[in-house]
């Protein structure tokens, strides 16, 4: 196994969403390739970091958020799974992001970016907003950006369903190792 984990953040704060689900079993499907990984879920901040401690410096007012830029801070290389809010990502993704101490954290890092969505577009338009922002923070994103499209329910199965789904995931996952 690879001594370094890649991080996997469920880009969402909802409670028992898909994104998160579907963050835990890119987890498993890279343990069974022998490579670390650790899921950051986003639901887990506490409902009131954008006031405690979003541009606080260390954990000293609100220590969950802290360990979790302290967790953005080590990996080197991230897997972010993002849901589609209104053609974007959601809005706690962005102050997550905000309150990590760029560009400094990402500058010369690695991720891959996987879109959920409803719609036809599986979440094109939200990877694209994050990808801009991501280059901007000097980071290299993976060139095969997933966009799971026409998800009708919140059960993993409906992704894993789909045969190009779990091909296309398993080989950007197979990617991210050797990125």
């Amino acid at each position: 196994m690879s001594d370094q984990p890649i991080l996997i953040i469920a880009g969402t704060n909802r409670s028992n969403s898909l994104t998160s689900a579907l963050a835990h079993y890119y987890a498993e499907m890279l343990q069974k390739k022998s490579v670390l990984a650790q899921v950051l879920e986003l639901a887990s901040l506490p409902a009131d970091f954008m006031s405690s401690a979003l541009y606080e410096k260390g954990v000293k007012k609100n220590n969950a958020f802290g360990q979790a830029k302290l967790q953005m801070e080590q990996a080197q290389k991230y897997v972010f799974i993002v849901p589609d809010y209104n053609a974007s990502f959601p809005g706690v993704l962005k102050a997550f992001i905000d309150g990590i101490d760029a560009p400094k954290t990402f500058r010369g890092k690695k991720c891959a970016l996987v879109g959920i969505s409803k719609g036809f577009r599986g979440g094109s338009f939200a990877l694209s907003h994050l990808t801009d922002i991501f280059h901007y923070l000097r980071m290299h994103v993976y060139p095969l950006s997933l966009t799971l499209s026409r998800i009708s329910d919140s059960k993993l199965e409906t992704i894993l369903a789909n045969p190009n789904y779990t091909q296309l995931l398993e080989e950007q996952a197979e990617g991210m190792i050797n990125f």
